[in-house]
């Protein structure tokens, strides 16, 4: 037989028995299943006897997504840290309302009737209010004579410390119970944001390694429920929800049971927007509170979400709920994006009733807790 057959042969042969073997080596890894834990896909959410209510586990990690890499730093470099977005930052609008009065106001030659006036204007056109602004020109007016001011200039640093301590007074912590669950419930009329509000709670709380519950209890509106259904699954928080116009009571109160039963830190609970007016959907709320009530101790807060864009209106919505439901705090979204934020201002003054939280961007990061002393800051440019 020819020798270069016989080689060519035994080569085929042999490059036959490696790839034989490697496809049984596959084959064999691929029967005895992965290695490491398995990942199951997010249950379909069964309904509930009774109440109509249906509970969603909290959504799995993807498999396949990429591992969190530490950044390197080098030897005796500082690791650059994202900070929180500054107020003074978000407040552009409001403070370039105030900064125009105060220009001319500065451009005077002496302090008079007519620097009053115009002090009060601008506080006005900012959405203070006209009983708050009074009150604060008033308060600057008289510590000026009593510092014997002469130069208009100095009425900014001057009404800057009396917006401070109008906002000094109030609790702004938000609050926990003494034992498992926290309740915070979300109230306000449609479109100012309380869904999206206590999404992006969730999402601070379930990263701070808290368990927390949805309650979809805006069980009007079929988007709200389907809206927390989305960050329920990115946050890995748990959603109970009901059928599109189920008794919203039958969902609150399922959601107690759900977070007593797998030992959870906090229940936020979601809310019909509704017209303040409506004396029928405000003893809804009432009755709501009353499920929750028979949990002692449990709800903590009652938090009323206004759009700060609304002006003086919000400080009607605010007067309303707070006869209704007892309201603990304010959470004021859209802050960035309007020359009005003098509304806190009138909150506090009007109603005693603190600013907790304030939305100054569309990210999570940009619902933050409200300072006092940053937001009278921000408001005169410093």
């Amino acid at each position: 037989m020819n020798p270069v057959l016989v080689v060519t042969l035994i080569l085929a042969l042999a490059v036959l028995l490696i790839v034989g073997g490697l496809v049984l080596s596959r084959r064999s890894a691929r029967d005895a299943g992965p290695i490491g834990p398995t990942v199951e896909a997010p249950h379909r959410p069964p309904e509930a006897t009774g109440g109509g209510t249906a509970v969603a586990e909290p959504a799995v990690a993807d498999p396949v997504a990429p591992t969190t890499v530490e950044p390197v730093v080098e030897p005796g470099v500082e690791p650059v840290v994202e900070e929180r977005p500054r107020l003074r930052d978000r407040l552009g609008r409001t403070r370039a309302a105030l900064a125009g009065a105060f220009t001319g106001i500065a451009g005077r030659s002496t302090v008079d009737d007519e620097t009053w006036e115009e002090l009060e204007e601008a506080l006005i056109l900012a959405d203070v209010g006209v009983s708050t602004a009074t009150r604060l020109v008033e308060a600057v007016r008289d510590r000026a004579k009593a510092e014997r001011v002469t130069d208009p200039g100095a009425l900014e640093g001057l009404l800057r410390a009396e917006v401070a301590a109008l906002l000094a007074p109030g609790d702004r912590t938000l609050h926990r119970a003494p034992v498992k669950p926290t309740v915070w419930m979300f109230v306000g009329v449609n479109g100012v944001g309380k869904t999206t509000t206590i999404a992006k709670l969730a999402q601070r709380e379930v990263g701070d390694g808290n368990k927390v519950v949805l309650a979809a209890a805006d069980t009007f509106r079929a988007a709200a429920a389907e809206q927390l259904g989305t960050w329920a699954e990115r946050t890995g928080a748990w959603l109970v929800r009901g059928q599109e116009g189920a008794d919203p009571g039958s969902v609150v109160f399922d959601a107690m049971a759900s977070a007593q039963t797998r030992e959870s830190d906090l229940v936020l609970v979601d809310t019909a927007g509704r017209l303040h007016t409506k004396v029928n959907l405000m003893e809804e709320l009432k009755k709501l509170r009353r499920i929750v009530d028979r949990t002692p101790d449990a709800l903590t807060e009652v938090l009323l979400v206004i759009d700060a864009t609304t002006g003086q209106n919000g400080l009607t919505q605010a007067r309303e709920f707070a006869q209704a439901v007892e309201v603990t705090g304010v959470v004021l979204t859209k802050l960035d994006g309007t020359a009005k934020g003098g509304i806190v201002l009138a909150i506090q003054a009007e109603l005693g009733i603190p600013v907790k939280v304030v939305g100054i961007g569309e990210g999570a990061a940009d619902m933050v807790p409200f300072d006092p002393e940053e937001f009278a800051a921000a408001l005169f440019g410093d």
